[in-house]
């Protein structure tokens, strides 16, 4: 197992947004892979992409006959770049195995996951199980899976069975007990202040947008959080939350007041709250706090709104509580999250799907690593649940 994560993680799996050519060579060795271990043959449903490697980015899907209702695990091909390399202590593309770790970017997120899921499915199949599994690998999750996921849901919908459990390997916590059923909402929005830019001797002369906006910003912080107040104690933290996050002005020297200033916040949703409102909600905070000669712009960066969660008692649930149980003699515990994985659009659609593994939550950081053990432990959980009737 461990040499197959190894393999896949030598070649790099990175989005043209991120400069890379896209994941097609890494879905043509795990092809190879495939057919090394077995498994069937992948079908292979390409999304056109001029700036990608083969001027498509793939997605597979493997599919070993059986009785319904289909385990179905979803797992993504591509991966972030590996950011500041000094701050590697190996070189992110050069797998290394270490006190029973690991190394390397993708290794954790989401090859893991992925790995987990082809023996998984190879061990129910010498197992005798007669259940349908479907394994799913998919391309650009990490910017958004409009070539990925998103692109199947809307040009594909024939390959994902309604009624099917879905399991997304993509989050989890170190114990392996945090069993995944709900996302907050993300939205970005961006305060734009304009005033007139003039040499700091002479204030008096211009409108310092920076002051402005400062005051706008504690203005909207304050009135976001109480005018939306509701709890829902499945998340950790139990509200939505609006934090101001970046922040930037047209001034480049210290002896200038700038003539434009802005920041974004970023907003996690509890389900049943809108973007709009709360974008109208930061507008109105926001009126009169302009002086003359001063304009403002509030407008949405990104938005995904909050998908239904998936029913506590639903089966995938149940099965997985079941598997976590009798396996590893866990009680799993099951929750919502702030952040956002690819199981949204599943729920959207109205599948059920949760979200679930063992990790120490090294996605996105320098010396990326996963634990073998791990591995190991989440592909007995995924044959286990294959093999339930």
């Amino acid at each position: 197992m461990a040499r197959t994560l190894a393999r896949l993680i030598s070649v790099p799996a990175l989005s043209p947004d991120y400069g890379g050519d896209g994941e097609l060579e890494k879905a043509e060795v795990l092809t190879g892979i495939l057919e090394d271990m077995g498994l069937p043959r992948p079908r292979r449903y390409d999304a056109p992409d001029g700036r990608a490697k083969g001027g498509v980015r793939p997605n597979l899907v493997v599919e070993l006959p059986g009785s319904d209702p289909a385990l179905a695990i979803l797992t993504h091909l591509d991966v972030v770049p590996p950011g500041d390399l000094s701050a590697w202590e190996t070189d992110p593309f050069k797998p290394v195995i270490r006190e029973g770790r690991l190394f390397g970017r993708g290794s954790e997120d989401n090859g893991q996951g992925l790995v987990a899921s082809l023996f998984a499915a190879k061990a129910a199949a010498e197992l005798g199980a007669d259940r349908r599994i479907i394994l799913y690998f998919v391309s650009d999750e990490e910017r958004g899976s409009g070539y990925g996921l998103r692109f199947l849901l809307k040009e594909h919908p024939e390959i994902f069975p309604g009624d099917a459990h879905y399991l997304v390997p993509d989050a989890g916590n170190r114990r392996g007990d945090l069993v995944e059923v709900a996302e907050k909402g993300v939205l970005w929005f961006r305060v734009r202040v304009r005033g007139r830019q003039v040499h700091a001797s002479v204030p008096h002369k211009g409108v310092n947008a920076l002051r402005i906006l400062a005051r706008v910003l504690d203005s909207v912080d304050r009135e976001l959080h109480s005018r939306f107040p509701e709890r829902d104690e499945l998340f950790r933290p139990p509200t939505s939350t609006f934090e101001p996050t970046v922040s930037s002005s047209s001034s480049d020297a210290p002896n200038i007041v700038p003539g434009e200033a802005e920041a974004i916040f970023d907003c996690r949703l509890l389900p049943g709250l809108g973007g709009e409102e709360v974008l109208e909600a930061a507008r109105e905070a926001a009126r009169g706090l302009l002086p003359e000669g001063a304009s403002l712009e509030v407008e949405e960066v990104n938005y995904i709104p909050a998908a239904p969660k998936t029913p506590p008692d639903s089966p995938v649930v149940v099965s997985l509580l079941r598997a976590l149980r009798e396996l590893r003699g866990i009680e799993g515990r099951v929750a919502g999250i702030g952040g956002s994985t690819f199981a949204s659009f599943l729920r959207a659609e109205g599948m059920h799907a949760v979200v679930w593994s063992t990790i120490d939550e090294m996605a996105h950081q320098p010396n990326e690593y996963c634990v073998i053990e791990n591995l190991v432990a989440d592909s007995m959980v995924m044959a286990h649940m294959a093999m339930q009737s």
